[in-house]
């Protein structure tokens, strides 16, 4: 299994797999201004900053699931449990593991699942997380952007995000996209770090967010302004009502959240009707 640069592939696609296409570039049009580079890092909310993320996790890849390993304390997997059983009978059809990232939700899903396709805007964090994936596992990787899905329309029964959608600029058309490759009946399923509300969210979150995440990612990885970014996104990005009416306006007729524990992380179901 290798990385497919946009979609283009290097062999036969899995059985009801989606097709690739050309890929889309994230990088801004000539001439207009970048969110970060790769020396100074991306600023969280900054609608130009996806080429410096990039640049930030492809920095960060080789260290990265041995620094969430310490960050969590394996809490991630428990997380990734409830998701998978939130998506009950579609986890055994054609999935989308959007932003994928180093593969996690891939790799749990694959077993069960007739294909998997895992898409990220960085390829050597997928690439990084190849290992994970079983033998013989009907996967296929593809490196393009969130925001303008090469695949076709009507093309998977669920999708999952991992930690991921908050990293996107213009997270409204990456929910357009997710919801123009569902099938009807589909349901997308996103576990991610909201926006903090309530009191105990704003504790942990403000604890875990400014203290253990630069610490502990910076030892790790070396990196410890990617995990300040980290950190940054959250406060710049959706609290979970925000983000639970965005995925109405994208289209989905059904959406519910919920909070997970400890309370820093929440679960997003979204459904389209069949």
């Amino acid at each position: 299994m290798s990385v497919d640069p946009g979609g283009s592939g290097d062999g036969a696609l899995p059985r009801n797999a989606p097709p690739g296409g050309a890929g889309h570039p994230l990088d801004p049009p000539d001439g207009a201004a970048v969110g970060g580079s790769a020396t100074d890092g991306p600023v969280p909310g900054d609608p130009n900053r996806a080429p410096a993320v990039r640049d930030m996790f492809a920095r960060i890849a080789p260290g990265y699931d041995r620094a969430n390993q310490f960050m969590s304390m394996g809490i991630d997997r428990a997380w990734r449990r409830i998701a998978i059983r939130t998506l009950r009978e579609n986890a055994k059809g054609d999935i989308l593991d959007l932003c994928a990232g180093t593969m996690d939700f891939t790799a749990a899903l694959a077993p069960g699942a007739r294909s998997v396709v895992a898409l990220d805007f960085c390829a050597p964090m997928l690439e990084a997380g190849m290992a994970k994936i079983p033998a013989g596992a009907n996967v296929r990787t593809v490196c393009a952007d969130a925001r303008a899905l090469p695949l076709p329309d009507a093309s998977f029964d669920a999708i999952v995000i991992g930690f991921g959608i908050r990293n996107v600029p213009e997270p409204e058309r990456a929910l357009a996209e997710a919801r123009r490759v569902l099938r009807p009946g589909g349901v997308m399923v996103v576990v991610d770090f909201f926006r903090p509300t309530t009191l105990a969210q704003k504790f942990f979150a403000g604890t875990y967010n400014r203290v253990v995440l630069p610490i502990v990612g910076g030892l790790v990885t070396g990196d410890a302004s990617a995990y300040r970014y980290l950190a940054g996104s959250m406060a710049a990005w959706y609290d979970r009502a925000g983000f639970e009416a965005a995925c109405r306006t994208a289209g989905f007729t059904t959406v519910a959240g919920r909070e997970l524990f400890p309370p820093v992380a929440s679960l997003v179901d979204a459904r389209v009707g069949a």
